[in-house]
């Protein structure tokens, strides 16, 4: 039965194989013994290296050991998760926030405890899998409106007569790179009565005067109830999180079985966050150097030819069509020891397979210089772009 529908997936081009990195993940890594240069990691400020922060995991090793021993409500919570989310809210604005242990589990269990089949959820086209399951968890009508259409979602909560409201979205969508139009969504949000949840995962510590997110890139102050995030990406640990008001934070510790039934993340993943939130602080040229290297790239690759949006964010996605033009792509730039993943269905549409690329502030000039060459050479072999 499984090589049946592994068959299938193969024939179709969209089987995937894992690929083992023997080095920190940084703008340059090692795999299979070559060297290459990075360019599909969610580490957006190349922190996973970093002194800093492997200082601080070995400093909680020693004062609290490896692992937490249990739950947050058992045994697991130790001073230094208190720490992690009081810091998490000051970041944020929040009376509270509360972390999980991956973002994944954060969006599953905030929406599967907040609504119920009386709600009605109104979720954007694009949202990440997480969200959508989610979604399904809660047992609430969901509405699903076009990708970034205030437009289109006023209409669907007008035609629709709940009285319990949950707008969901992403905050920087992780495949186009594009942005939620938050302010927008906040206005009809308070017209209707809506909680307004957005999932900051891919812009936390990479947008914003202090790399809050979007809500902090559009200067929001207000407007979003419920801000889920992500300790993994730009902050280069593990775990996930959610901040909002302290009756939330307080009713989640309570509902949300993704939080309540697994065990603790270890203190020493906890004092990695803490570092990497210190860093997104206090080094703002960080994200500077990382929209600037992006603004170059994807400048570069539109002015080459090349099927790129204009957004302000590093990910910069090249669209190809086929997925099997997509992998061929990519396997060609793993020959020249650039690493650029394929996007394939059901990540994205049919027919929309493409190349993501993910920058790093530790990149430079002659790092992004080689990433155009080689991807340029290889359109024009492929047909993708003119000679």
């Amino acid at each position: 039965m499984f090589d049946e529908k592994l068959r299938k997936i193969k024939d179709d081009g969209l089987y995937r194989q894992m690929k083992y990195l023997q080095s920190p993940q940084c703008a340059r890594v090692r795999i299979a013994n070559h060297d290459m240069l990075m360019l599909s990691s969610n580490s957006y400020l190349g922190l996973c290296a970093d002194e800093s922060l492997k200082q601080a995991a070995r400093d909680a090793l020693e004062r609290y050991g490896a692992g937490s021993g249990g739950s947050r409500l058992t045994t697991g919570s130790y001073e230094i998760h208190q720490k992690l989310e009081e810091e998490i809210a000051a970041f944020k604005g929040t009376p509270a926030a509360l972390v999980f242990n991956t973002g994944y589990m954060a969006n599953v269990g905030v929406i599967s405890a907040v609504a119920d089949h009386d709600w009605t959820i109104y979720s954007d086209r694009l949202n990440h899998a997480s969200i959508i399951d989610g979604c399904r968890l809660s047992g609430a009508k969901i509405v699903v409106y076009e990708h970034c259409d205030p437009a289109d979602l006023e209409r669907r909560i007008k035609n629709d007569p709940g009285k319990k409201r949950l707008i969901i979205t992403d905050g920087l969508f992780s495949v186009d790179g594009d942005i939620a139009p938050l302010p927008s969504l906040a206005g009809i949000a308070r017209q209707h009565g809506a909680l307004l949840m957005v999932d900051e995962a891919h812009a936390t510590g990479v947008l914003g005067a202090h790399g809050g997110g979007v809500a902090d890139h559009f200067g929001m102050t207000g407007g979003v109830d419920i801000s889920i995030g992500t300790l993994s990406k730009a902050l280069a640990s593990e775990g996930g999180f959610v901040a909002g008001s302290r009756a939330l934070i307080d009713y989640l510790v309570n509902t949300a079985r993704s939080f309540i039934f697994s065990t603790a993340l270890s203190p020493a993943m906890i004092a990695v966050s803490l570092a990497a939130l210190d860093i997104v602080r206090t080094q703002p040229q960080r994200r500077e150097a990382l929209l600037a290297h992006s603004l170059w790239l994807r400048q570069s690759l539109r002015e080459a030819g090349f099927d790129v949006a204009n957004h302000p964010t590093p990910i910069v996605s090249v669209v190809l069509g086929s997925p099997d033009l997509a992998v061929t792509f990519s396997e060609a730039l793993m020959k020249q020891n650039v690493f650029v993943s394929a996007i394939r269905p059901p990540t994205v549409p049919p027919g929309t397979s493409r190349l993501r690329i993910n920058l790093m502030a530790t990149h430079d000039r002659e790092d992004l210089k080689q990433a155009l060459s080689c991807i340029s050479d290889i359109g024009r072999e492929l047909g993708v772009i003119g000679a």
